[in-house]
């Protein structure tokens, strides 16, 4: 017969970075989520006109690099203090959110984005480590629950205002998430107290040995001097530097160099960096953080992906009529269309619509006039442009016959039902699976993000698409709800408190490379897959094919870990 063991109540800090967290959600998820459908918009509907290759790269590389300084920043937190490193982290994010709709060169924006990821990179292992220190046995499934509540009503209320503001400008879209950041010095100056335990003595370690700590679960120099020249190398072959063929080519010599530097030179006592083997740290927890690794490529997608092959390929008119007949007065704010924009798009359209009527170029014009929100069947695009390029009918007539007729929900909405189920449900389901092992748990999570992707990815091809598409986010948001939390609370567990904040940094080294891989997948899948082979479930196939490795990779860790020590990691 269980005991029942009575919960503690959460310390006062608890409040305030979940109160923090919701604004810092706000200022991300409200430039994120648009973030694909800013960066390939034409210039003349006000976005930067990037490839998806671009795109790609920067969602990939940007996001990888602000979950791996976690690795480090969340350390330095842990010496000097988490409320120091608040302050600085929102020193940094609310002047670079601006910035962002100011800047247009690729590179520019580049330096900018990465700002505001080092920025991010000080809050993240800061709020979590917070979260981490002010629960324990009795309250952390809850409090973790609470906490990735708090992250989905930011990231479900920045959407929505974003996607209201674009329709003024882009502009406000990155003035409204510097406001957000802002606001976070109220409760970060006046309010934030450091979370320390009775009889927890101040961490006094030197600089030196704080960096030198984060070696100790990963592995060492030589390890790292093997990894990152790897990582380097996909970043450059991902924006065109180099050919792929190019990089497996110089990867599989880098690795032979790294066999025989072993074999000549190592010495397993050496103290040396240099001398020593390749070592990992905690094997078992870098097994964990891989795997992890599998599950942020696919959970990514929704964000990164899911927003581009709404605008492109689903027709959600049934959504539009559905929210017509049962409230009108949302229409003009959940499918807004900018009439004037549109009408001035389509006489460049009607310049450039083919003499052959051949099938490849009328699926160039409708992709560009589904960034003006409407989504027009081929034949009628071509009969439509041609009466305007005869002048049988103006350019505003054709806008406003379009806008009632083929309009589109923003998409940015529909994957916003992600984090409106998940602010609903999440407390609920977080207090209903905690009696469960974490692994179990994400295994069966991320087989149900697996399935979300594939439903999704067959939208495009019915009749109710956007009815479809909607719930197959609403599905990825119940996997995310099941697997996600789990995840988090399992580090904080095992994590020293001394050292929560570092450990929790870890924990983002597979969401660094989940985000490295979503984007430079995206990137590919999308131009080569969506757009080229015009083969859209084909690639949601492959994404949900990586839900379901990394479904059975976790099975086979959980298995592996049965053999060793609990006290190394938790077992089903």
């Amino acid at each position: 017969m269980q005991t029942s063991v009575k919960r503690s109540p959460f310390m006062g800090a608890f409040y305030v970075a979940n109160t923090m967290e919701i604004f810092e959600r706000l200022a991300w998820y409200g430039f994120f989520t648009l973030s694909s459908l800013y960066m390939t918009s034409p210039t003349a509907a006000g976005g930067l006109g990037f490839s998806d290759q671009q795109r790609g790269f920067l969602q990939g590389m940007i996001p990888f690099l602000l979950y791996l300084l976690p690795v480090i920043t969340g350390a330095l937190a842990d010496r000097y203090g988490y409320r120091r490193m608040f302050l600085l982290a929102f020193a940094i994010m609310a002047p670079s959110y601006y910035l962002l709709g100011q800047v247009r060169d690729f590179w520019a924006f580049f330096a900018v984005f990465l700002a505001v990821a080092v920025g991010a990179a000080c809050f993240k292992p800061v709020v979590v480590g917070t979260i981490g220190r002010t629960t324990d046995d009795t309250n952390r499934g809850l409090g973790f629950g609470v906490f990735y509540t708090m992250v989905n009503v930011g990231g479900f209320l920045g959407p929505l205002v974003a996607g209201y503001v674009r329709a003024v400008s882009w502009d406000t879209v990155f003035l409204m998430s510097s406001l957000w950041i802002l606001l976070n010095f109220v409760p970060a100056i006046f309010f934030y107290k450091e979370p320390r335990h009775a009889g927890e003595a101040a961490d006094t370690r030197s600089l030196r040995q704080v960096l030198q700590d984060t070696q100790e679960v990963l592995g060492n120099g030589r390890l790292a001097l093997l990894v990152v020249p790897a990582i380097i190398g996909i970043m450059i072959a991902a924006k065109g530097g180099i050919g792929y063929a190019t990089y497996g080519i110089a990867m599989g010599a880098w690795i032979a160099i790294n066999l025989l530097w072993s074999a000549v030179l190592s010495q397993p006592q050496a103290s040396d960096w240099y001398r020593q083997p390749v070592k990992l740290g905690n094997t078992p927890f870098v097994l964990y953080l891989m795997i992890m690794t599998g599950f942020w490529t696919m959970y990514n997608q929704l964000f990164i992906t899911m927003p581009l092959y709404i605008r492109d390929f689903v027709d959600t008119g049934d959504l539009v009529r559905m929210i017509s007949h049962y409230w009108p007065s949302a229409l003009d704010f959940l499918a807004n269309v900018n009439q004037e924009h549109l009408a001035k798009a389509l006489t460049e359209l009607a310049g450039k619509l083919p003499a052959d009527n051949s099938v490849a170029a009328l699926e160039t014009l409708r992709l560009e006039l589904v960034n003006y929100k409407v989504m027009v069947p081929a034949d009628v695009l071509h009969q439509g442009l041609s009466a305007l390029a005869q002048q049988q009918i103006s350019a505003v007539e054709l806008a406003q016959r379009w806008t009632g007729a083929y309009r589109q929900v923003n998409p940015e909405y529909i994957v916003n039902l992600d984090f409106g189920a998940v602010v609903l449900m999440q407390i609920a389901i977080s207090a209903y699976i905690q009696r469960w092992s974490a692994l179990p748990v994400l295994v069966f999570g991320t087989l149900v993000l697996g399935a979300s992707m594939v439903l999704g990815g067959a939208s495009y091809a019915m009749v109710s698409g956007g009815s479809v598409v909607a719930c197959a986010v609403i599905l990825f948001a119940l996997g995310e709800m099941i697997a996600s939390p789990k995840s988090q609370e399992y580090v904080a567990a095992i994590a020293p408190r001394q050292k929560t904040a570092m450990f929790m940094g870890y924990y983002f080294v597979s969401m660094a490379l989940g985000n490295l891989f979503a984007g430079l997948l995206s990137g590919w899948a999308y131009q080569t897959l969506a757009r080229d082979m015009h083969q859209p479930l084909m690639m949601w196939c492959v994404f949900g094919a990586i839900g379901l490795v990394t479904a059975v990779a976790m099975i086979a860790l959980n298995q592996y870990l049965r053999t060793r020590p609990a006290s190394v990691m938790k077992t089903a």
